[in-house]
């Protein structure tokens, strides 16, 4: 299975592309889309992610993405921005008809170094050695790969709880515990 990573920024749109087979993984592609030649303006900056998103899915052919979720920033202007450009990148691949998962920072982290409040030199290095990969890519498309690295880890489970839904219809939790 091919799985999409997808960074979202503004000036930067980190993207990893991996490959799973059964508990291997393997790095197939990672790098950045930047949107500076556009000075500021957000119609162009929103048109390079969603036409650079659509040609990595057209590129690499994923089967499912992955997509960081906006955190609430200091700056409610900065958040809106980065909003609209993971906008950008949920139509372009749900424009391809991906499947697209979301996780948060935190999420991220957990799953690629083992802890939610990691650096992100941390990610880097991890996603180096998960993937095996000669040196360190940078933050953004590190971040990416982790995205990717994330729900590598997080499907199987996530099929697994899905497939057992009908058998645990009516179990009721009281404090954490069956009743």
């Amino acid at each position: 299975m091919i799985i999409l990573g997808i960074d979202p920024g503004l000036r930067t749109t980190g993207f990893g592309v991996i490959e799973k087979q059964g508990n291997a993984l393997r790095y197939l592609a990672s790098g950045t889309i930047k949107t500076d030649a556009c000075e500021g303006e957000l119609p162009g900056r929103l048109r390079i992610i969603l036409h650079g998103v659509s040609e990595i899915v057209r590129t690499y052919r994923p089967a499912v993405a992955a997509i960081e979720k906006v955190f609430v920033n200091v700056n409610p202007h900065t958040t809106l921005l980065l909003g609209q450009a993971r906008g950008a990148a949920i139509t372009a691949l749900v424009g391809a008809d991906l499947q697209v998962a979301e996780y948060s920072p935190t999420q991220i982290k957990q799953a690629v170094v083992g802890t939610g409040r990691a650096a992100k030199a941390q990610v880097q290095e991890m996603v180096a050695r998960l993937l095996v990969l000669p040196g360190l890519p940078g933050t953004d498309a590190a971040d990416a790969l982790g995205v990717a690295i994330c729900h590598a880890n997080s499907h199987d489970a996530l099929a697994l709880i899905g497939a057992m839904s009908p058998q645990l219809k009516g179990l009721r939790m009281k404090r954490g515990r069956l009743v």
